[in-house]
Protein backbone atom coordinates (compact mmCIF):
# COMPACT_ATOMS: atom_id res chain seq x y z
CA UNK A 1 0.00 0.00 0.00
CA UNK A 2 1.02 3.61 -0.80
CA UNK A 3 1.81 5.52 2.34
CA UNK A 4 -0.29 8.51 1.38
CA UNK A 5 -3.66 7.48 0.18
CA UNK A 6 -6.26 9.33 0.05
CA UNK A 7 -8.26 7.21 2.80
CA UNK A 8 -5.75 7.95 5.68
CA UNK A 9 -5.04 12.15 5.14
CA UNK A 10 -4.05 12.61 8.78
CA UNK A 11 -0.83 10.90 7.90
CA UNK A 12 -0.47 13.53 4.90
CA UNK A 13 -0.67 16.34 7.55
CA UNK A 14 2.06 14.69 9.79
CA UNK A 15 4.05 14.61 7.18
CA UNK A 16 3.38 18.18 5.55
CA UNK A 17 3.87 19.32 8.96
CA UNK A 18 7.10 17.50 9.59
CA UNK A 19 8.46 18.83 5.91
CA UNK A 20 7.55 21.70 6.84
CA UNK A 21 9.27 21.88 9.92
CA UNK A 22 12.13 20.47 8.88
CA UNK A 23 12.76 23.45 6.54
CA UNK A 24 12.23 26.13 8.84
CA UNK A 25 15.07 24.31 11.02
CA UNK A 26 17.72 24.38 7.90
CA UNK A 27 16.41 27.95 7.11
CA UNK A 28 17.44 28.80 10.63
CA UNK A 29 20.45 27.01 11.04
CA UNK A 30 21.90 28.96 8.17
CA UNK A 31 24.64 31.87 9.62
CA UNK A 32 24.13 34.90 7.42
CA UNK A 33 27.43 37.42 7.52
CA UNK A 34 26.78 40.37 9.80
CA UNK A 35 28.47 43.84 9.50
CA UNK A 36 30.14 45.05 12.10
CA UNK A 37 28.42 46.84 14.35
CA UNK A 38 31.31 49.28 15.34
CA UNK A 39 32.97 49.79 12.37
CA UNK A 40 36.58 52.08 12.43
CA UNK A 41 35.74 55.00 10.76
CA UNK A 42 36.61 56.04 7.16
CA UNK A 43 40.85 56.44 7.29
CA UNK A 44 41.48 60.00 6.40
CA UNK A 45 43.09 61.53 3.52
CA UNK A 46 46.32 61.67 5.21
CA UNK A 47 46.56 58.08 5.51
CA UNK A 48 46.73 57.40 1.98
CA UNK A 49 49.21 60.56 0.86
CA UNK A 50 52.57 59.18 1.26
CA UNK A 51 54.91 58.79 4.68
CA UNK A 52 58.53 58.87 3.92
CA UNK A 53 60.72 57.53 6.35
CA UNK A 54 63.28 59.59 5.55
CA UNK A 55 62.61 60.61 1.57
CA UNK A 56 61.04 59.92 -1.39
CA UNK A 57 61.17 56.67 -3.82
CA UNK A 58 63.83 58.59 -6.01
CA UNK A 59 66.05 58.61 -3.11
CA UNK A 60 68.57 55.84 -3.11
CA UNK A 61 68.52 53.54 -0.16
CA UNK A 62 65.19 55.06 1.17
CA UNK A 63 61.91 53.31 2.24
CA UNK A 64 58.74 55.08 1.22
CA UNK A 65 55.66 53.68 2.89
CA UNK A 66 52.23 54.24 1.28
CA UNK A 67 49.15 53.18 2.41
CA UNK A 68 46.47 52.53 -0.24
CA UNK A 69 42.82 53.46 -0.52
CA UNK A 70 40.26 51.44 1.53
CA UNK A 71 38.18 49.31 -0.69
CA UNK A 72 34.81 48.12 0.91
CA UNK A 73 33.84 44.97 -1.06
CA UNK A 74 30.64 42.80 0.01
CA UNK A 75 32.38 41.18 3.34
CA UNK A 76 34.75 44.29 4.59
CA UNK A 77 37.26 47.01 3.91
CA UNK A 78 40.23 46.02 2.97
CA UNK A 79 43.21 47.96 2.70
CA UNK A 80 47.09 47.52 1.60
CA UNK A 81 50.01 49.14 2.98
CA UNK A 82 53.22 49.38 0.57
CA UNK A 83 57.01 49.91 1.01
CA UNK A 84 58.94 51.36 -1.80
CA UNK A 85 62.74 50.94 -2.14
CA UNK A 86 64.50 52.70 -5.46
CA UNK A 87 61.33 52.13 -7.52
CA UNK A 88 60.66 48.70 -6.29
CA UNK A 89 57.69 47.38 -4.12
CA UNK A 90 59.86 45.26 -1.10
CA UNK A 91 56.42 45.03 1.16
CA UNK A 92 53.44 44.95 0.88
CA UNK A 93 51.02 44.29 3.80
CA UNK A 94 47.11 44.30 4.36
CA UNK A 95 46.65 46.73 7.71
CA UNK A 96 42.64 46.30 7.14
CA UNK A 97 40.63 43.09 6.17
CA UNK A 98 37.61 41.09 6.63
CA UNK A 99 37.82 39.44 10.06
CA UNK A 100 34.56 39.32 11.75
CA UNK A 101 34.23 35.75 11.92
CA UNK A 102 36.07 32.39 11.67
CA UNK A 103 35.42 32.01 8.38
CA UNK A 104 36.57 35.48 7.36
CA UNK A 105 39.82 34.72 9.25
CA UNK A 106 40.56 31.00 7.67
CA UNK A 107 40.13 32.57 4.03
CA UNK A 108 42.31 35.47 4.95
CA UNK A 109 45.18 33.48 6.87
CA UNK A 110 45.16 31.52 3.32
CA UNK A 111 44.44 34.36 0.91
CA UNK A 112 46.85 37.25 2.25
CA UNK A 113 49.67 36.14 1.73
CA UNK A 114 49.53 34.67 -1.67
CA UNK A 115 48.15 37.63 -2.24
CA UNK A 116 51.35 39.59 -1.14
CA UNK A 117 53.65 37.13 -2.59
CA UNK A 118 51.92 37.59 -6.30
CA UNK A 119 52.14 41.63 -5.68
CA UNK A 120 56.33 41.24 -4.63
CA UNK A 121 56.93 39.20 -7.43
CA UNK A 122 54.57 41.23 -10.33
CA UNK A 123 55.80 44.22 -8.76
CA UNK A 124 51.98 45.69 -9.88
CA UNK A 125 48.44 45.10 -9.11
CA UNK A 126 48.23 42.63 -11.71
CA UNK A 127 48.26 39.74 -9.89
CA UNK A 128 45.78 36.38 -9.96
CA UNK A 129 42.59 36.31 -7.72
CA UNK A 130 43.03 33.39 -4.52
CA UNK A 131 40.46 31.41 -5.11
CA UNK A 132 37.56 31.56 -2.55
CA UNK A 133 38.77 34.75 -1.87
CA UNK A 134 37.37 36.69 -4.77
CA UNK A 135 35.92 39.64 -2.98
CA UNK A 136 39.61 40.22 -0.64
CA UNK A 137 41.07 39.71 -3.93
CA UNK A 138 39.27 42.41 -5.86
CA UNK A 139 39.51 44.85 -2.90
CA UNK A 140 43.36 44.17 -2.53
CA UNK A 141 44.07 44.60 -6.16
CA UNK A 142 42.44 48.17 -6.08
CA UNK A 143 43.66 48.81 -2.38
CA UNK A 144 46.89 48.32 -4.07
CA UNK A 145 46.88 50.06 -7.39
CA UNK A 146 46.05 52.97 -5.33
CA UNK A 147 49.11 52.86 -3.01
CA UNK A 148 51.09 52.16 -6.42
CA UNK A 149 49.76 55.50 -8.32
CA UNK A 150 50.18 57.55 -4.64
CA UNK A 151 53.96 56.21 -5.19
CA UNK A 152 54.10 57.52 -8.27
CA UNK A 153 54.95 53.41 -9.75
Amino acid sequence: MHTLKKTRPLRRIVLAGAATVSGFVLLLSLKPHTAPEAAAPPPSAAASAPSASGGSSGTSGVDTTVTGDSVDTRWGPVQVRITVRDGKITDVTAVEYPQDNPRDEQINAYALPRLRSEALAAQSAEIDTVSGATYTSDGYRESLQSALDSAGL
